[in-house]
């Protein structure tokens, strides 16, 4: 159901009335989106929002978008940088292109290689780095696994879909440097990150590939790394490491909400410089956190600390071709279909 959800209003440092949040609940389906845009969800027409200085994200609850927009509310950056950021709930990940496509949101958090295939389909949208954390291949303390090798005939649950970026790149890698391919020699499933969390204690799969944050929560309750995809693109030659996913929106809403995205970025820059030189802001997130542990916490704050990246960079173009360039040589219909291919203007830089 779309809709208004809640909204808020509390009072951050120094005192101020903070900025309303508003939080709406997208969902995956094409019918609760068109009764959203019938309503007018956002209550603004897009030049009356690009007037009032008011940007539109989509971002799961408790994800860790969620912990950076409430840093941003806490500390007052939204109106350091004249903005206003009403954030649209969405239920998964996998929800935010149908917020971005359906008008619900201005700004979705995905990555580029889906922006990539959007330009070659001709619906060109723009990106800019939110984070370069990346998940491992996870197992029990006691399992036999100890290599990508040992996973032949083991069942590996992968998060999202066949092509899931990671999924391909660690195909490709186990292809190019170990000589067998993990897709083949494995029995994969493909499931929703939580999900495939607790198959994996129930000992219904033997092994996950998992985002980062689900892989840290499985760290913190004694579970074990095989290897993480940091360390698979460092094998693979991939320095620096850029953000694999990122703010992204429409290319065609770009002239009208300049001033709001480049906004948006410099908040969020600010509010990742905030997270990263001190502790003190992470004890409010606590809640949207929901660590279960003190280990958990601090795993998921390291985690969260070792993907903050600064503006896209040459270096960072050059890494990202690269990936790009293993990704398509993965093999996969899905991302290689219509062309796709790498090209630079996807990447955005604030100011430019």
């Amino acid at each position: 159901m779309s809709g208004p959800k809640s909204s808020r209003r509390g009072r951050g440092a120094a005192g101020r009335p903070d900025v309303m949040i508003s939080r709406r609940l997208v969902v995956g389906s094409a019918l609760a989106l068109g009764a959203g845009l019938a309503f007018g969800i956002g209550g603004l027409s897009g030049d009356a929002r690009a007037a009032a200085g008011k940007i539109r994200v989509a971002s799961v609850k408790f994800g860790s978008l969620a912990w950076l927009l409430e840093t941003i509310r806490a500390e007052g950056l939204d109106q350091k940088h004249g903005i206003t950021i009403e954030v649209v709930e969405t239920a998964t990940n996998q929800s935010s292109p149908i917020a971005l496509y359906g008008g619900t949101a201005d700004v979705v958090v995905t990555d580029w290689p889906w922006g990539l295939r959007q330009r070659a389909m001709g619906e060109p949208v723009r990106f800019a780095p939110f984070s370069a954390s990346l998940g491992s291949v996870m197992v029990p303390d006691a399992s036999p696994v100890k290599s990508l090798k040992d996973l032949e005939g083991k069942r590996l649950g992968v998060a999202g879909s066949s092509s899931d970026k990671s999924w391909l790149i660690l195909r490709a890698y186990t292809r190019q440097k170990l000589g067998f391919d993990v897709g083949t020699i494995a029995t994969p499933q493909f499931g929703a990150a939580p999900l495939l969390n607790e198959q994996l204690r129930d000992g219904q799969l033997d092994a996950i590939l998992n985002f980062w944050t689900f892989a840290a929560r499985l760290e913190a309750q004694g579970f074990r790394r095989v290897i993480s995809m940091a360390d698979v693109l460092t094998d693979l030659g991939i320095t620096p490491q850029p953000a694999l996913v990122g703010f992204t929106w429409k290319a065609s809403d770009e002239a009208n909400l300049k001033p709001q995205l480049d906004g948006i970025l410099a908040a969020a820059a600010d509010a990742n410089k905030i997270l990263v030189e001190s502790d003190q802001p992470w004890d409010r997130l606590k809640g949207l956190m929901k660590a279960n542990d003190p280990k958990e916490f601090e795993l998921l704050k390291a985690g969260y600390r070792s993907g903050v990246r600064g503006a896209w960079s040459s270096a960072d173009m050059a890494s990202a071709e690269k990936i790009m360039t293993i990704l398509l040589e993965s093999g996969d219909t899905d991302l290689a279909k219509n062309g796709t291919r790498f090209d630079p203007d996807l990447f955005y830089t604030a100011g430019a």
